[in-house]
Protein backbone atom coordinates (compact mmCIF):
# COMPACT_ATOMS: atom_id res chain seq x y z
CA UNK A 1 0.00 0.00 0.00
CA UNK A 2 3.13 2.39 0.93
CA UNK A 3 4.11 2.20 -2.98
CA UNK A 4 0.31 2.99 -4.32
CA UNK A 5 0.55 6.01 -1.70
CA UNK A 6 3.88 7.51 -3.09
CA UNK A 7 3.37 6.53 -6.55
CA UNK A 8 0.03 8.79 -6.05
CA UNK A 9 1.98 11.41 -5.09
CA UNK A 10 5.07 11.30 -7.56
CA UNK A 11 2.27 11.19 -10.29
CA UNK A 12 0.34 14.23 -8.90
CA UNK A 13 3.92 16.11 -8.31
CA UNK A 14 5.22 15.08 -11.95
CA UNK A 15 2.41 17.26 -13.33
CA UNK A 16 4.21 20.52 -11.90
CA UNK A 17 7.65 20.02 -12.65
CA UNK A 18 9.38 20.23 -15.67
CA UNK A 19 8.62 18.34 -18.76
CA UNK A 20 11.06 16.47 -20.57
CA UNK A 21 11.83 14.99 -23.62
CA UNK A 22 10.94 11.00 -23.83
CA UNK A 23 14.83 10.44 -24.51
CA UNK A 24 15.92 12.81 -21.49
CA UNK A 25 17.65 11.66 -18.27
CA UNK A 26 14.99 12.38 -15.04
CA UNK A 27 15.73 13.08 -11.94
CA UNK A 28 13.81 12.33 -9.20
CA UNK A 29 14.86 12.99 -5.39
CA UNK A 30 13.77 10.87 -2.39
CA UNK A 31 14.19 10.00 0.97
CA UNK A 32 14.61 6.67 2.67
CA UNK A 33 11.28 5.69 4.59
CA UNK A 34 10.72 3.55 7.13
CA UNK A 35 8.59 1.29 4.75
CA UNK A 36 11.92 1.23 2.73
CA UNK A 37 14.30 -0.40 5.13
CA UNK A 38 15.08 -3.74 6.33
CA UNK A 39 16.32 -4.79 9.61
CA UNK A 40 19.91 -3.57 8.97
CA UNK A 41 18.36 0.06 8.21
CA UNK A 42 19.13 0.34 5.18
CA UNK A 43 17.19 0.28 1.87
CA UNK A 44 16.29 -3.36 1.35
CA UNK A 45 17.54 -4.70 -2.40
CA UNK A 46 14.18 -5.74 -3.16
CA UNK A 47 12.57 -2.21 -2.52
CA UNK A 48 14.77 -0.97 -5.48
CA UNK A 49 12.97 -2.34 -8.11
CA UNK A 50 9.59 -0.37 -6.67
CA UNK A 51 11.64 2.64 -6.03
CA UNK A 52 12.66 2.04 -9.69
CA UNK A 53 8.91 2.31 -10.78
CA UNK A 54 8.68 5.61 -9.16
CA UNK A 55 11.60 7.17 -11.52
CA UNK A 56 10.04 5.21 -14.77
CA UNK A 57 6.36 6.88 -13.49
CA UNK A 58 7.91 10.54 -13.19
CA UNK A 59 9.78 10.84 -16.50
CA UNK A 60 6.50 9.03 -18.42
CA UNK A 61 4.59 11.48 -16.82
CA UNK A 62 6.95 15.04 -17.52
CA UNK A 63 7.05 13.59 -20.86
CA UNK A 64 3.69 13.33 -21.44
CA UNK A 65 3.86 9.82 -22.41
CA UNK A 66 1.67 8.03 -19.72
CA UNK A 67 -1.43 10.15 -19.90
CA UNK A 68 -0.93 9.28 -24.29
CA UNK A 69 -0.94 5.01 -23.14
CA UNK A 70 -3.34 5.26 -20.13
CA UNK A 71 -5.87 6.55 -22.84
CA UNK A 72 -4.80 4.01 -25.47
CA UNK A 73 -5.70 1.20 -22.35
CA UNK A 74 -1.63 0.04 -22.21
CA UNK A 75 -0.54 -1.51 -19.06
CA UNK A 76 3.50 -1.09 -18.56
CA UNK A 77 4.85 -4.62 -17.89
CA UNK A 78 8.41 -5.35 -16.77
CA UNK A 79 9.92 -8.41 -18.65
CA UNK A 80 13.24 -8.82 -17.16
CA UNK A 81 15.58 -6.22 -14.64
CA UNK A 82 19.14 -6.79 -13.17
CA UNK A 83 20.64 -4.94 -10.66
CA UNK A 84 23.77 -3.67 -8.70
CA UNK A 85 24.86 -2.34 -5.54
CA UNK A 86 28.12 0.05 -4.59
CA UNK A 87 26.96 1.39 -1.51
CA UNK A 88 23.83 1.14 0.68
CA UNK A 89 21.61 3.93 1.29
CA UNK A 90 20.23 4.28 5.04
CA UNK A 91 17.04 5.32 6.54
CA UNK A 92 16.35 8.69 6.01
CA UNK A 93 18.81 9.37 3.65
CA UNK A 94 18.37 11.72 1.21
CA UNK A 95 18.70 10.41 -2.59
CA UNK A 96 17.16 10.23 -6.33
CA UNK A 97 16.27 7.93 -8.52
CA UNK A 98 18.09 8.78 -12.00
CA UNK A 99 16.05 7.63 -14.76
CA UNK A 100 16.60 7.50 -18.27
CA UNK A 101 15.39 5.67 -21.61
CA UNK A 102 17.99 3.85 -23.55
CA UNK A 103 15.98 3.15 -26.59
CA UNK A 104 13.22 0.36 -28.11
CA UNK A 105 14.26 -2.89 -29.78
CA UNK A 106 12.04 -5.19 -31.62
CA UNK A 107 10.48 -5.94 -28.46
CA UNK A 108 11.31 -4.30 -25.19
CA UNK A 109 11.57 -0.79 -24.28
CA UNK A 110 14.66 0.00 -22.21
CA UNK A 111 15.57 1.89 -19.32
CA UNK A 112 18.92 2.34 -17.33
CA UNK A 113 18.16 3.88 -13.44
CA UNK A 114 20.71 4.44 -10.89
CA UNK A 115 20.35 5.47 -7.21
CA UNK A 116 22.71 8.80 -6.42
CA UNK A 117 23.95 9.72 -3.17
CA UNK A 118 25.92 13.09 -3.26
CA UNK A 119 26.16 12.61 -6.79
CA UNK A 120 27.67 9.35 -6.63
CA UNK A 121 25.92 6.28 -8.16
CA UNK A 122 24.76 3.83 -5.43
CA UNK A 123 22.94 1.34 -7.42
CA UNK A 124 22.56 1.07 -11.07
CA UNK A 125 20.03 -1.36 -12.93
CA UNK A 126 18.99 -2.15 -16.56
CA UNK A 127 15.00 -2.44 -16.96
CA UNK A 128 13.50 -4.43 -19.76
CA UNK A 129 9.91 -3.28 -20.19
CA UNK A 130 7.10 -3.94 -22.51
CA UNK A 131 3.37 -2.69 -22.78
CA UNK A 132 0.30 -4.17 -22.92
CA UNK A 133 -3.17 -3.34 -24.48
CA UNK A 134 -6.50 -4.03 -22.84
CA UNK A 135 -6.62 -7.41 -24.11
CA UNK A 136 -3.51 -8.48 -22.47
CA UNK A 137 -1.71 -8.85 -25.87
CA UNK A 138 1.79 -6.51 -26.51
CA UNK A 139 2.33 -3.69 -28.07
CA UNK A 140 4.26 -3.64 -30.88
CA UNK A 141 7.00 -0.76 -30.74
CA UNK A 142 6.48 0.46 -33.84
CA UNK A 143 2.96 1.36 -32.28
CA UNK A 144 4.52 3.14 -29.58
CA UNK A 145 6.40 4.38 -31.63
CA UNK A 146 3.81 5.94 -33.49
CA UNK A 147 2.40 7.11 -29.73
CA UNK A 148 5.51 8.84 -28.91
CA UNK A 149 5.83 11.52 -32.63
CA UNK A 150 2.17 11.75 -31.68
CA UNK A 151 2.96 13.05 -28.66
CA UNK A 152 5.58 15.27 -30.46
CA UNK A 153 8.79 13.28 -29.46
CA UNK A 154 11.68 13.00 -31.97
CA UNK A 155 12.35 9.66 -32.75
CA UNK A 156 15.33 10.38 -34.78
CA UNK A 157 16.71 10.89 -31.49
CA UNK A 158 16.04 7.42 -30.32
CA UNK A 159 19.59 5.99 -28.44
CA UNK A 160 20.66 2.62 -29.47
CA UNK A 161 19.75 -0.12 -27.04
CA UNK A 162 23.54 -2.09 -26.36
CA UNK A 163 23.93 -5.34 -27.74
CA UNK A 164 25.44 -6.59 -24.54
CA UNK A 165 21.88 -6.27 -23.01
CA UNK A 166 20.45 -8.30 -25.94
CA UNK A 167 22.55 -11.06 -25.01
CA UNK A 168 21.78 -11.00 -21.76
CA UNK A 169 17.83 -10.97 -21.85
CA UNK A 170 18.66 -13.80 -24.34
CA UNK A 171 20.49 -15.66 -21.23
CA UNK A 172 17.88 -14.69 -18.88
CA UNK A 173 14.43 -15.37 -20.91
CA UNK A 174 11.82 -17.95 -19.68
CA UNK A 175 9.74 -19.16 -21.96
CA UNK A 176 6.64 -17.83 -22.75
CA UNK A 177 3.63 -17.78 -20.45
CA UNK A 178 1.62 -19.86 -22.79
CA UNK A 179 4.27 -22.78 -22.65
CA UNK A 180 4.58 -24.81 -19.80
CA UNK A 181 6.97 -24.85 -17.28
CA UNK A 182 6.82 -26.85 -14.33
CA UNK A 183 8.91 -26.76 -11.36
CA UNK A 184 10.81 -29.26 -10.35
CA UNK A 185 14.63 -28.94 -9.04
CA UNK A 186 16.51 -31.19 -11.04
CA UNK A 187 20.45 -32.41 -9.24
CA UNK A 188 23.25 -31.36 -11.17
CA UNK A 189 20.93 -29.53 -13.68
CA UNK A 190 22.21 -26.30 -15.51
CA UNK A 191 19.79 -24.13 -13.63
CA UNK A 192 19.45 -21.33 -16.33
Amino acid sequence: MHLLLRTLWVLARARRRPRLGVWDAASLPLRALPTDVDIAWHINNGQYFGLFDLGRFDLMARAGVMSAFQRRGWTPVVQAEQVAFRRSVTLGQAFSIETKCIGLDERAVWFEQRVVVDGDVAVRAFICTRLRAKDGTPVTNDVVRAALAEAGHDLSAEPTVPEWLHGWRADVALPSARTPLPHAWRAGADHR
